[in-house]
């Protein structure tokens, strides 16, 4: 029996990583907080909405030259994107500019309100990018009908919202990432409605294999305390998932057994 984390790792399409914590790099001041956060969560995966952050245009002030130097994987997001033809264009282009192939897919729906996924485009272009030798994680609803049809187009992981984007309401669907948990056999990385780190430590308390955070790191009053404390909250809820908790029953339970207590009545 485990009895530790120290030496798990998780694997996504053929990356191995250490940290199950993924953080975003939108929202930050400038670039050297987003690199000294990243740092100290110790996450080894960051991701970048390719179409608001630059790291293609060497005569721009680029994010890559602050990661010059770690050992930290850029995960391309599709952010802005509305179909799948817009998302699909987006990522050959960027495998051009950067040899980058391992990419977040995000097609947004509803880019007025709720920010909301637009599943269908999100399956057509996970096929497409799967068939041209993308590693495609794939950002979704909570639906675990769509998780699995997502990792039946190739998906190498799934990563359904916990409440909206930016949000900031902790998880709202616990019995919705459980039932994903149960249907699909890639990762499952909780993605957007993270806002603290108690938050975090729930998400992977119900068994998602990795949490991703953005904006409760970025918009903190200290983001670089606060991106330690979602290191530390995925470590220890990912530890808890593994020691197994205890059932939960409507009424109380001696801590003591009975058996054996001293009589003394007279």
């Amino acid at each position: 029996m485990q009895n530790n984390i120290t030496n798990e790792t998780l694997t996504i399409g053929n990356k191995t990583f250490k940290s199950r914590l993924i953080v975003g790099s939108g929202k930050y001041k400038d670039f050297q907080t987003t690199l000294d956060a990243t740092l100290a969560s110790e996450a080894e995966i960051i991701t970048v909405a390719i179409r608001r952050v630059n790291i293609t245009n060497p005569d721009e002030e680029n994010l890559l030259d602050y990661f010059k130097g770690s050992a930290i994987q850029f995960l391309p997001n599709s952010a802005g994107c509305v179909n799948a033809e817009e998302a699909i264009t987006l990522f050959r282009l960027t495998r051009e500019a950067t040899d980058i192939d391992f990419i977040k897919l995000e097609i947004i729906g509803d880019t007025q309100k709720t920010l909301y996924p637009d599943v269908l485009e999100t399956l057509k272009a996970c096929e497409i990018l799967a068939k041209d030798g993308f590693c495609v994680l794939a950002y979704s609803n909570d639906d675990p009908v769509m998780a699995k049809r997502l990792e039946n187009a190739g998906a190498s992981a799934v990563m359904p919202l916990a409440a909206p984007i930016g949000s900031g309401l902790g998880i709202q669907n616990r019995y919705n990432i459980a039932f994903i948990k149960e249907a699909i056999k890639v990762p499952l990385i909780v993605d957007a409605g993270v806002g603290c780190a108690s938050d975090a430590a729930v998400a992977m308390e119900i068994g998602a294999d990795a949490v991703l955070t953005n904006t409760a790191i970025a918009q903190a009053q200290n983001p670089i305390l606060m991106a330690q404390a979602m290191r530390d909250a995925v470590r220890a809820g990912r530890a808890s998932y593994l020691a197994g908790r205890i059932p939960k029953k409507p009424y109380a339970t001696a801590s003591s057994p009975a058996e054996g207590l001293v009589n003394f009545s007279l």
